[in-house]
Order: C-alpha cells, then sequence, then structure tokens
C-alpha cells in the first residue's frame, strides 16, 4: 500500500487529501477520494498505467478506480468540462486543474511503488471538523446572546395559529441563541410533540424532511445581539389530527460565560 497526502489552500474545505495505491495480485487499484467523471476517469487509468509500464510492470497490469474513498472532495472534472461549468464542472472545488494535479500525484505513487520506494511526501492529514469551518466562515466569536427588553432567550416572537388544515405549513418563532454556540450534535434544534393524554410524543426532530430551522440575526441594529430562530413544519394529509406543540432547542451564551442551554415552547394548537 503506498499513500500520499497533498495540500490545498482552500481552508473551507479539506487541506489535505488522502492518495492511495493498493496492489492486489496483477490489479492496481487507486483510491480516488472524489468522483471522478467518465473521462477524468480513463485519462486516470491511462496514465497511471503509462507509468507503471514505463517501469518494467506488464502491459496487462489492471487498473482499476474505487471512488468516494477515505473522504469526499466533491467532482474531478476534465479542463474542457470545468471551461462549461455545468453541474459536475461547478462543484470541482479545486479548480480547473484538479485532474491534473490527480494525475500528477499518482503518477508519483505508481512510479514510488513500482520501483520499491517509500513515497516522499507522508505528511500527516489534519481532520477537518464544523469546529475549523465555523472559525473560517465566521472569523469573530459570539459575544453575548439577547432578548429586546422584557423578553428572555427562548421566548415566543410570534406564536402559531390556534388550529391548521393538514397540508397547511405551521410557523413559530422564538427568540433565540446564535446557533454556533451548540450545533447540537446528537441532538435537535427543535421538536414537534403531539399531546397524548397528559404527556407529549415525540413526533418530529430537526432531521424530518417536513421541518426547518432557520436563524437569523436580529436586523433592526447591525451590532444586535439579539437572534430570531423560525422553526417550520409542513403537515400532510397523512398528519394525525390531534394537539400538537414545538419546542426549541439551544445554547446562549452571556459575556465573558460559556454557553448554557435554553428552550422555548409554542402554544398548543390544533390540526384538524
Amino acid at each position: 500500500v503506498a499513500c500520499l497526502y497533498i495540500l490545498s489552500s482552500f481552508h473551507l474545505f479539506f487541506r489535505c487529501l488522502l492518495f492511495c495505491i493498493f496492489l492486489f495480485f496483477s490489479e492496481l487499484m487507486f483510491v480516488c477520494v472524489g468522483c471522478c467523471r467518465t473521462m477524468s476517469g480513463r485519462r486516470l487509468r491511462k496514465a497511471i498505467k503509462a507509468t507503471l509500464v514505463e517501469h518494467g510492470w506488464h502491459n496487462d497490469t489492471q487498473v482499476v478506480v474505487a471512488g468516494l474513498s477515505n473522504t469526499y472532495s466533491d467532482y474531478i472534472a476534465t479542463f474542457e468540462e470545468y471551461k462549461d461549468q455545468r453541474y459536475e464542472a461547478a462543484s470541482t472545488i479545486f479548480g480547473p486543474h484538479t485532474l491534473s494535479a490527480y494525475i500528477k500525484n499518482f503518477q508519483r505513487l505508481a512510479g514510488d511503488m513500482a520501483s520499491g520506494k517509500f513515497p516522499s511526501d507522508t505528511s500527516s492529514a489534519p481532520a477537518l471538523n464544523l469546529d475549523t469551518v465555523s472559525k473560517y466562515a465566521y472569523p469573530f466569536p459570539v459575544l453575548f446572546d439577547s432578548a429586546p427588553s422584557g423578553k428572555s432567550v427562548g421566548d415566543v416572537r410570534t406564536d402559531v395559529n390556534s388550529s391548521y388544515t393538514r397540508g397547511q405549513l405551521v410557523l413559530v418563532e422564538f427568540w433565540g441563541g446564535n446557533p454556533r454556540n451548540n450545533l447540537m450534535t446528537n441532538a435537535t434544534f427543535l421538536t414537534v410533540e403531539k399531546q397524548d393524554g397528559s404527556a407529549w410524543t415525540l413526533v418530529l426532530t430537526d432531521t424530518s424532511w417536513f421541518t426547518k430551522f432557520h436563524w437569523q440575526h436580529n436586523h433592526s441594529s447591525k451590532l444586535s445581539s439579539e437572534s430570531i430562530v423560525t422553526i417550520s413544519w409542513q403537515t400532510t394529509h397523512y398528519t394525525l389530527p390531534g394537539v400538537y406543540r414545538i419546542q426549541h432547542f439551544g445554547y446562549r451564551k452571556k459575556l465573558f460565560q460559556d454557553p448554557t442551554p435554553y428552550s422555548g415552547t409554542s402554544s398548543t394548537f390544533h390540526i384538524v
């Protein structure tokens, strides 16, 4: 197994990509960390095989593309496809010479493997995490969260209607905290709950196709620390009639303090 890392200056995506080549008897599989377009894959295979033959390998060596391995760095379009900027080309995030970079590095790996040499570049790959993305996408930290005078973070700003017909859109707004305080991994920003006697049964979370969580600054002031959270639920004709409520969960930050959890709950409403 031969491995190689290359660096990228695009810090909002992967700074380092893992390139690997595996040899299985007379079959060589190169691990592609993106989705090759058809012609890109053909050119990669041709270039790698040519390198192997130059180093004395048999012309019958099979070269196989293993796509979407290790990580996903989006599409790999050819230079010609990139100029048209259709879907896959527009998603080739490292630019028009992405394929050339892949070919160059895979040829280097194939040459090292064919020669029995250890790869010259074995630098470690830093992991991409959401905190890193957040740091570059939002360079200024959240200082604190607040709500208008007389209100608290978690209070309802615009409440639900008293009843809805199945198929209608349910909307509720809360005074919230900045979602960057806590990304609620393995948790949820919202729940839709149905009343079952004296208890509430969980129906939907923010993982549902029919719910949406929308956050924005209160634009009444450019320096506002107030956040408006809008939660929507698209009911369907299959939604069971009954009494429901929507809850919002998040973290709010006070000045010079760590974020703390908060929650808010809409009024109850009927689905008929």
